[in-house]
């Protein structure tokens, strides 16, 4: 696995190149905490949503842990029926570095649309599952976009989809509204492991990294737009800065597996740039 940031954004390089030196001592390399989401054997917490479903109820089994991974399965479901899911961290970040280790295999599930062929996603400041509704089918969120290749054609991954959000592309540009938009990444074929991070500074700025690269940089993500049904109303307030929320993983109608859910809080560092400086340069380094 390559360090993060070996391709990182001119604003993102500007920054590290300003840090006088990167941390060196002891104490430096203790604070780099790497949270671990996913502890390989239970989904304790973490919480399920599932479209048609009350928030808790893993239907069918969705959810699993199995041979130390976080499985996403449909070996219970006749139909998949529009029956989106989503499983929930129960703890909300702000500013963090998310990692995922993913694969996708086997076969879709019977009634999954085209479009959702080996598709999944991480979903970054999503609302709180418990303010979902019993028939919304995803929460309002930026979606980290998780795609796997047909062996042939060229399909990016790590892409951004925006359901009831929106971003700017450019610090300061105008509000971006379409949907999806593709990440600059290679395609990856079959059932291989990718690693995917999600460099994510609260309302400010955000960095799809994969493999190492950073393939799509946006900023300033805020509620807005459609794409995302039966919500409350009372939540999605059009405007509004996402400044934190909750990280979920999707059940989209393909089997997916997740080997790795950790974070890095960068919470912390917020408030001193020349810190925040200092941990994204020893990432930048691959420092661990």
């Amino acid at each position: 696995m390559k360090a993060p940031f070996m391709k990182a954004p001119l604003i993102l390089a500007a920054a590290l190149a300003s840090a006088v030196t990167a941390c060196t001592g002891a104490n430096d390399h203790d604070e780099l905490k790497w949270i671990q989401l996913f502890n390989g054997k239970d989904l304790s917490d973490w919480t399920v949503k599932i479209a048609k479903h009350e928030v808790g109820e893993n239907y069918a089994n969705t959810f699993r842990v199995e041979d130390g991974m976080l499985k996403v399965r449909y070996d219970g479901y006749t139909d998949f029926d529009f029956q989106y899911g989503h499983i929930h961290y129960n703890t909300p970040y702000s500013a963090y570095l998310l990692r995922v280790e993913y694969r996708f295999t086997g076969e879709q599930a019977p009634g999954g649309e085209g479009w959702a062929w080996r598709n999944s996603g991480a979903m970054l400041h999503g609302q709180d599952p418990q303010t979902m509704l019993k028939n919304q089918d995803f929460p309002i969120s930026i979606e980290g976009q998780l795609l796997g290749g047909d062996g042939t054609n060229e399909r990016t991954t790590s892409n951004l989809c925006t359901p009831g959000t929106n971003v700017l592309m450019k610090v300061d540009g105008e509000l971006f509204t379409p949907h999806c938009t593709n990440s600059s990444s290679k395609t990856y074929h079959g059932d291989q492991w990718v690693t995917a991070e999600f460099l994510v500074l609260a309302d400010s700025v955000v960095h799809h990294i994969l493999e190492g690269d950073t393939v799509l940089t946006y900023y300033k993500p805020q509620i807005g737009g459609g794409s995302v049904s039966n919500y409350d109303p009372a939540v999605k307030e059009d405007g509004k800065l996402l400044s934190s929320g909750y990280i979920s993983l999707q059940s989209e109608s393909h089997p997916i597996d997740f080997r790795k859910v950790e974070l890095l809080d960068l919470e912390p560092y917020m408030q001193d740039k020349a810190k925040l400086q200092q941990v994204l340069q020893r990432l930048r380094e691959g420092a661990r």
